[in-house]
């Protein structure tokens, strides 16, 4: 049995997009990283109260990514990142494979380029097996040789509708080596009963909700955070409904309603256009990325018609990123 590993903190990290030099097209349908921007965009977040970054993950198009590719970006990160003497900053990278030695060979190379942990996303080829003892078994073997702490990954909109139930949750955080979850399936009885499980140590294992609109009520049943796609855009708001709810203030609650108000008015664009909208909204916000920027399957950019139903919450968020 390996050595227990640590929760990474608590607190907003941000799943961040990969970003790319160009468009795709015919003729260059593989569009090359540009890291240049993926450094700007992660120093803008770290410097703006996020509390680590998840990389590779969903939003990061990390099954769009070569292995070479994966671990050049997070060696990039980590070495960008160390240079302005943030040393300890936690990253996390995701994997994607569906075999118990893939995903450990994922980890290592992870762990060679610079993360700290893994956020391993659950194995949905065969997902009518349903979400018990197989994928139990599945999690217990990867996390006995990972070599880093585990996360697991539950985003059933990714994993073929494969469905984990609480209990498996529960039976996973008594291994010394899994550290928490991030869920992303939506179903917030389901996220409660995991954050406020009797049986789950909070101390040992980190219950992050991977929806920024769900984040003051995942909160108040025991939550760590939130790993919040809309926080790559306006990180300074998200962060402040985490950190008011932390203080203790009650008389900051109508404050946090209109936050979460805004928050999840906000995350619409993502709930309505993915990945892309994310990019559109890192371009359009911070002026980082080009338009178009993705790869295929996914195609890119949101037309002005698209966006201006968010245009009026952005820009409440703006002022309050500039407060």
């Amino acid at each position: 049995m390996p050595p227990s590993a640590t929760p990474p903190p608590p607190g907003i990290y941000v799943p961040v997009p990969t970003f790319f030099a160009r468009a795709p097209s015919s003729s260059d349908p593989t569009p090359p990283l540009d890291l240049d921007t993926q450094l700007k965009h992660a120093l803008h977040l770290a410097r703006n109260g996020i509390r680590g970054l998840i990389l590779l993950g969903s939003s990061g198009e990390a099954i769009a990514l070569s292995p070479s590719e994966r671990s050049q970006l997070i060696s990039h990160i980590r070495s960008g990142l160390d240079k302005e003497g943030l040393t300890e900053y936690p990253l996390v990278a995701g994997t994607t494979g569906q075999g118990v030695e893939e995903v450990l060979g994922e980890l290592k190379a992870a762990k060679k380029a610079g993360a700290g942990w893994g956020m391993v996303l659950a194995p949905g080829y065969f997902a009518g097996g349903g979400g018990g003892k197989g994928v139990e078994n599945w999690y217990t073997a990867v996390a006995d040789k990972a070599g880093m702490g585990v996360m697991i990954y539950h985003y059933p909109g990714v994993s073929n509708n494969l469905v984990i139930p609480p209990s498996t949750f529960a039976s996973l955080a008594k291994h010394p080596n899994i550290v928490g979850c991030k869920l992303s399936h939506g179903d917030l009885s389901k996220t409660a009963q995991i954050a406020a499980h009797p049986q789950i140590d909070r101390e040992g294992f980190a219950t992050f909700t991977g929806l920024g609109q769900q984040l003051l009520p995942v909160l108040t049943v025991g939550g760590a955070g939130a790993i919040d796609g809309l926080a790559g855009i306006f990180p300074r708001t998200v962060v402040r409904l985490y950190d008011l709810y932390v203080s203790g203030d009650e008389g900051k609650r109508e404050e946090m309603r209109k936050l979460q108000w805004n928050i999840s008015t906000a995350e619409e664009l993502i709930v309505k256009h993915g990945v892309p909208g994310i990019k559109e909204g890192v371009r359009r916000v911070l002026n980082m990325g080009v338009e178009g920027e993705i790869r295929w399957p996914m195609v890119g950019g949101v037309d002005d018609t698209g966006f201006k139903e968010f245009e009026e919450v952005f820009e409440q968020l703006k002022s309050i990123e500039k407060e």
